[in-house]
């Protein structure tokens, strides 16, 4: 066995030496990292077993800021467990990796799930890189993409990538911030494969709920996963009936155990009922399909009326002209604020009136933006998921408030 270009008799004498590296780190002998044991031919019943054996062995992933998710080996694997029994091939798919292995949507499906069906992963190292990117698609027939709304925007603006082989491609999958319907329609135009897009959270170990390749409903993320309850409730943790947006509140066997070392940050998103809040807003159809509205911090509030950017962002993005839109709120001097889009277009004769006109066709009056700035890229993690943060805190300092 080898790991990080050591020897070792065997998995047991390796497993051991990476506990004490990473006992070393944290301080605690009750934290460490097991290597993943999952047989490739085992059946449902195994996998599961399998994973209830290791429950308590935990494991720490990086969340935002200082703040650490520890996530027990259970919970991770319920997530993989969910995504073996979903794809029914095992040591023939071909996953394409753009996305950095340190986010765990990425890491769930390429070092977990991919991994415990024997499959083939092609990481690519520099997803902005679109002519690179393309090349390397040229060179495998890929069966399974994973992404997220900017990398496939920016794919289907390539005109190598238009002219690829699409027949292997039979699942698409999206996560990681809102897709827009424009995107999801130009994908299965293009490539014949819907998107299939999911929600969830590092907290979550990820996964909560997602769409199913024969079940699509756009505009959703899909229902919960087996053994996952969901509920919205409102600002006074009342709940919420059916149809109705409040903050998405999810528990299951795959929500962490905590922040590490954070009681009073754990306290505060979970409850004593085991609820973990979420901070999303999102609506709960009658049929089981969530629809994930926005991050409730980022909701605009414009005179008492709630705007929500993934919605005008939405709409924006249609427009023939606009490549993307970021939506933020600035506050204005009546003590609300106004909404404000940044877009980045193809038509340099562009103006500001006519996306103004293009909104007003497809938005209630508040909510068409009251400020356009156009620009030439919009700010983004190294997942690719546009910072609204950064462009609000901008704007903030601009206004000198």
């Amino acid at each position: 066995m080898e790991y990080c270009g050591r020897n070792f008799k065997n998995k047991d004498v390796m497993n051991n030496h990476i506990i004490k590296q990473y006992n070393k780190i944290v301080g605690k002998e009750d934290i460490c990292y097991i290597l993943g044991d999952l047989c490739l031919d085992a059946s449902r019943q195994e996998l599961f077993q399998l994973i209830k054996k290791l429950n308590g062995t935990k494991i720490l992933i990086a969340g935002n800021h200082d703040r650490f998710s520890v996530l027990e080996y259970y919970e991770l694997g319920f997530s993989s467990v969910h995504g073996h029994l979903k794809l029914k091939y095992k040591n023939q798919e071909i996953y394409i990796a753009p996305l950095p292995l340190y986010h765990i949507y990425s890491f769930t499906i390429h070092c977990t799930s991919a991994v415990a069906l024997g499959n083939h992963s092609v990481l690519i190292p520099n997803p902005r890189d679109i002519p690179t990117f393309v090349a390397t698609l040229k060179k495998y027939p890929f069966t399974l993409f994973v992404g997220l709304n900017t990398l496939f925007n920016a794919l289907l603006r390539n005109s190598d990538f238009q002219k690829l082989d699409f027949s292997p491609l039979h699942l698409t999958s999206s996560g990681g911030m809102a897709l827009t319907t424009e995107t999801a329609n130009k994908w299965k135009e293009l490539t014949g494969s819907p998107i299939t897009e999911g929600y969830g959270l590092t907290e979550t170990s990820p996964v909560v709920c997602s769409n199913q390749c024969n079940a699509v409903q756009y505009g959703t993320v899909g229902r919960p996963l087996p053994e996952t309850e969901c509920k919205v409730v409102d600002d006074n943790g009342d709940d919420l009936p059916t149809g109705e947006a409040g903050e998405l509140l999810i528990r299951g066997p795959q929500v962490m155990k905590g922040y590490w070392q954070r009681p009073e940050a754990t306290a505060e998103v979970i409850n004593q009922d085991g609820w973990f809040k979420s901070g999303d807003m999102a609506v709960i159809a009658a049929d089981g399909f969530i629809k994930i509205v926005d991050r409730k911090k980022d909701m605009i509030n414009v005179s008492g009326f709630k705007v929500y950017p993934n919605e005008v962002e939405d709409v924006l993005a249609c427009h023939p002209d606009i490549v993307e839109a970021a939506v933020i709120g600035v506050p204005d001097n009546e003590g609300s604020e106004i909404v404000k889009a940044f877009v980045v277009c193809t038509n340099p004769d562009l103006d500001i009136k006519a996306v103004r006109d293009f909104a007003k066709t497809k938005l209630t009056a508040y909510k068409v933006p009251h400020q356009i700035e156009f620009c030439t890229e919009l700010p983004k993690t190294n997942v690719g998921k546009v910072l609204r943060r950064e462009l609000r805190d901008k704007e903030i300092a601009k206004a000198g408030i």
